[in-house]
């Protein structure tokens, strides 16, 4: 995770560039989940609907697909990881949103200084995906997959991997 001093010049560089900055502080709070790597989090009293950076589990909700084996198991995760008026430092990257204007972020849980990302992957509930400008923890999230890969973890052994469709 990126100390607070490194994020706070990183947010101000951001905003000198022009790209909509988020509250000075990125400290937000969960109001809830979407699926295994979208959520909702109150951030100074807008919601905002926060794309987790990085990562990407099975569908669960795509309106052009079905859902995906261990979507449910994903989505279950980042729940209990997060449920609701759960306290996080939210981290941008480079890019501020996607082309669906949610805001893509690496999430931070206070209480514990989890790194909600990287624990999706390490535990088998996400594969990393590297999408760029955001670099920022791209060695990290590849390492963890690898890991979780090795250790046949999660979707790595129920599904043989990331965006099976479910029999």
């Amino acid at each position: 995770m990126l100390p607070i001093w490194m994020l706070s010049a990183l947010m101000v560089g951001i905003a000198a560039c022009g790209a909509d900055p988020l509250p000075t502080d990125g400290l937000g709070t969960v109001v809830g989940i979407i699926d295994g790597d979208t959520l909702v989090i109150d951030l100074r009293g807008t919601q905002e609907i926060v794309r987790l950076l990085g990562i990407d589990t099975p569908e669960t909700v795509h309106p052009d697909r079905p859902p995906e084996c261990f979507g449910s198991e994903a989505s279950n995760r980042l729940a209990l990881l997060l449920p609701p008026g759960t306290a996080v430092l939210v981290q941008r990257d480079v890019e501020a949103r996607d082309r669906y204007g949610r805001l893509l972020a690496y999430v931070e849980r206070l209480s514990d200084g989890l790194g909600v990302n990287a624990s999706m992957v390490e535990r088998g509930f996400a594969s990393s995906l590297h999408i760029q400008p955001n670099d920022g923890l791209r060695m990290e999230l590849a390492a963890a997959e690898s890991r979780a890969r090795a250790a046949g973890l999660g979707l790595w052994s129920a599904c043989n991997g990331p965006h099976e469709p479910l029999d």
